[in-house]
């Protein structure tokens, strides 16, 4: 999978991408993640990328130009399956999106900056608008890193154990069980019987259950009548 990421401040995504898991990733081949300039693309002096929003009002807005010189510059060399613009009126990113973008090839994330960007871009090239939450942040570049790591980590081969993506909460619509290593016991502290019977399939109703029982104390929203 190849993402390039259109930025203002590029050098606010040098560590995300080159530790972890992430870093695993493209060592291996199997993830490529290009952060470009957008300023890199402005015809205009001291590279210029926003301007005053017609209208007035406070803040500053990013330039259609620039953005189109680089989205099109791009397209010569890689066809995007989606360009998405990390906005904070857009859908609000979860597992499931992360799951469908996973399956993608080529991916372009516009980050934003100032008030945002010049609204005929979005009508015209944005293909997904994205939120990472209903809240508003300096620039898209921090969402961006977000959705780079849950979809990257959801490509085969990039987790030594594929199935523990498939473990994670969200991915049945349910919180992940509690979790539990090393010691048996400390301080007293012991860990449930179950877990330590060898029983697979009383294990894994076990697990079932404490998910649905996390679920409804924390996030109750996301049972349904079919989940009880």
């Amino acid at each position: 999978m190849k993402i390039d990421i259109l930025s203002v401040v590029p050098g606010l995504l040098d560590s995300p991408f080159a530790h972890s898991i992430m870093k695993k990733a493209r060592e291996k081949g199997l993830l490529e993640v290009n952060v470009i300039n957008l300023r890199d693309y402005t015809t205009y002096a001291r590279a210029q990328v926003d301007d005053y929003a017609f209208g007035g009002g406070a803040g500053m807005v990013m330039m259609i130009e620039p953005l189109v010189n680089a989205i099109e510059s791009l397209q010569k060399n890689t066809h995007y399956d989606e360009v998405i613009f990390l906005t904070p009126d857009g859908e609000t990113f979860n597992q499931s999106m992360a799951n469908q973008l996973s399956l993608k090839n080529n991916l372009l994330m516009i980050c934003g900056h100032y008030k945002g960007i010049d609204q005929r871009f979005r009508d015209h090239f944005v293909t997904r608008e994205i939120s990472i939450g209903d809240y508003v942040l300096s620039g898209g570049e921090l969402g961006a890193a977000v959705l780079v790591d849950a979809i990257g980590r959801l490509i085969p081969g990039v987790l030594n154990d594929e199935t523990s993506a498939l473990t994670d909460s969200f991915q049945d619509g349910l919180l992940a069980p509690p979790v539990y290593t090393r010691p048996e016991a400390f301080r007293g502290w012991t860990v449930p019987e179950v877990l330590l019977s060898g029983n697979h399939k009383l294990i894994e109703n076990w697990r079932h259950e404490q998910s649905l029982k996390r679920t409804a104390e924390k996030r109750p929203d996301l049972l349904n009548d079919d989940m009880l």
